[in-house]
């Protein structure tokens, strides 16, 4: 949480942009506003958290494919 609120002061007190390399899904969904999602080296994806959380190429990527019951 605190490095969250770090992150987020500073991008709005200051203005700027920050370029964030994480593979921690819930900070990056929670903290950003526009996404690029690589795989291997390559673009899969880019656009808001819920645009990159329901495209096929990350699900499979990075997020796993739903089990089915």
């Amino acid at each position: 949480d605190e490095i969250l609120q770090l992150i987020r002061r500073l991008r709005d007190e200051l203005n700027i942009t920050i370029v964030l390399v994480a593979h921690d899904i819930p900070l990056i969904m929670n903290l950003c506003t526009q996404i690029q999602v690589l795989n291997y080296g390559r673009l899969i994806a880019e656009g808001t958290p819920q645009t990159v959380r329901t495209n096929p190429e990350v699900i499979a990527a990075y997020l796993g494919q739903a089990q089915d019951a």
